[in-house]
């Protein structure tokens, strides 16, 4: 039981002033030229934006990083569930066979590349319980509501009285696989319940470097089936594929392709998974959404220089030697490697650096967009690559708007027509995905006028370029010619 006093600030809100307190001088800055309209980002964002995304950049990109375990620690507390949405909280079971672990195995192996060939054998992740958050709008509660003293199952009736379809989203948390958590997000996943008048299942899949990849992996592929097949004594009824989209933003956005990869991939070796007793097919979703999706592992492309100025991220120093983490409990990893979330051969393997899958043919229609953001290069190369494979694609480039924005200044009008959009082709794609039409567009700050983009000029690197950037990044050598078998 909370102990917390009505109008007494908490310690997290203390350590958030504690924070932006030494910024009062940029603050003030950013509002003095904002005003008189002397700053190249005052012509784009509102104020509050403004002010908020130049206090983020000032705060995250610091001479030295903190210890890991601090971080992640930080964005793992849990403030309790407050105003209009309903939180169940379940955990699925663990099958008593290995057939899922075994098909994401199989799956890896079969889309690994040169770069893997002389690997050490990949970790088996363990199957475990993976925690998630059933999340709908609270359409009766005040902003000051709480969650009443009853059981999950309860919450989860409650929850369903107020969806008005059975419209599912899998949802996957962003935090650089390494931070964040559910709760973190329940804030834009509420917004999402609230306009598709369905649900959100917001996976609590297990972080790095604890539990690097494909831990991850596995806890969304068996977070899917256990929306598909409830395991016995599930709360929930089986959701039809039709009515599944998955979703994701930043790290989780990658995660949400990744899953439709590993789909892809079980699919084509023509696989089906032993699941509490019974062989299941493995369908896909109705639709894949993926906001600010961080496809490039390595940051290799040059948007990561060149929009510093309108993102927040700190400049790709994520493998550099003199950037890293101070030793804790948790990093340097054992066995040591450079990347915080993946092996270092894997660092360029498709299910990691998502840029570099060789198809997505067949996949369902995608959602992605961007801002003038740091990921917008490898976003765009990304949504062109879908497109070139034959992929319905809905893709919106928001002007001047950082990573991840439509959680990050919310209350923008551009925010609020990112989440329209977001939410316009979920519904979209689980009432009759054939009536989606591809479309490229830019989304003009303050006005929100619609600019088509030719999908042919949506991005200037040609495939082999993108591959050798990304050798680069890691060892300075060009990409290795890819292993061919002969034609007989």
């Amino acid at each position: 039981m909370s102990t917390h006093k009505k109008g007494r600030p908490s310690n997290g809100q203390l350590e958030l002033l504690w924070a932006i307190l030494p910024k009062a001088p940029l603050i003030f800055k950013v509002i003095l030229l904002h005003i008189l309209k002397m700053s190249e980002s005052a012509k784009y964002l509102d104020l509050r934006s403004d002010v908020i995304i130049s206090v983020l950049r000032a705060m995250l990109d610091t001479p030295k990083p903190r210890a890991v375990s601090e971080v992640q620690a930080m964005t793992l507390r849990d403030p309790g569930v407050k105003g209009r949405l309903w939180v169940s909280t379940m955990a699925s079971k663990v099958p008593p066979e290995q057939g899922i672990r075994d098909a994401l195995m199989a799956a890896i192996n079969g889309m690994s590349g040169p770069e893997q060939k002389d690997a050490p054998p990949l970790r088996v992740p363990e199957i475990v319980p993976v925690e998630a958050e059933w999340t709908g709008y609270r359409a009766a509660a005040t902003k000051d509501s709480t969650l009443p003293a009853i059981s999950e199952e309860e919450k989860y009736h409650e929850l369903m009285k107020e969806c008005k379809k059975p419209t599912t989203i899998l949802y996957f948390h962003g935090g650089a696989y390494y931070l964040c958590d559910p709760a973190t997000h329940r804030p834009l996943v509420k917004r999402l319940a609230k306009l598709t008048g369905g649900r959100v299942y917001s996976v609590r899949y297990r972080l790095a470097p604890q539990d690097p990849f494909p831990a991850a992996l596995l806890d969304a592929l068996v977070s899917y089936f256990t929306l598909l097949y409830p395991p016995p004594g599930s709360i929930h009824e089986a959701v039809s594929p039709k009515d599944i989209v998955f979703g994701g933003d930043s790290a989780g956005g990658n995660l949400s392709l990744a899953l439709l990869q590993i789909v892809l991939e079980i699919r084509r070796q023509n696989k089906k998974i032993e699941w509490f007793g019974e062989e299941r097919e493995v369908p896909l979703p109705a639709g894949v959404t993926a906001s600010s999706p961080w496809v490039d592992l390595v940051q290799s492309l040059p948007s990561w220089e060149r929009n510093q100025k309108w993102c927040y991220l700190p400049p790709p120093r994520l493998l550099r030697d003199e950037y890293q983490p101070p030793a804790d409990d948790l990093w340097p990893a054992k066995p040591a490697r450079k990347h915080i979330y993946i092996d270092d051969a894997y660092m360029l393997h498709p299910l990691g650096s998502l840029h570099l899958a060789k198809t997505w043919e067949e996949s369902p229609p995608v959602y992605i967009c961007c801002g003038w953001e740091c990921l917008a290069d490898e976003v765009k190369y990304t949504a062109s690559r879908l497109a070139q494979d034959g992929v319905t694609v809905v893709f919106e480039e928001y002007e001047a708007m950082p990573h991840m924005f439509a959680g990050v200044v919310p209350g923008c009008v551009e925010s609020r027509r990112c989440l329209d959009g977001w939410t316009k082709f979920i519904n979209a794609a689980c009432e009759d995905p054939t009536k989606i039409q591809s479309s490229y567009k830019t989304i003009k700050a303050k006005t929100l006028e619609e600019v088509d983009i030719d999908v042919n000029k949506l991005t200037p690197f040609t495939e082999e370029e993108v591959r050798n950037m990304a050798h680069q990044r890691i060892s300075g050598k060009k990409a290795p010619l890819p292993d061919v078998t002969a034609k007989l």
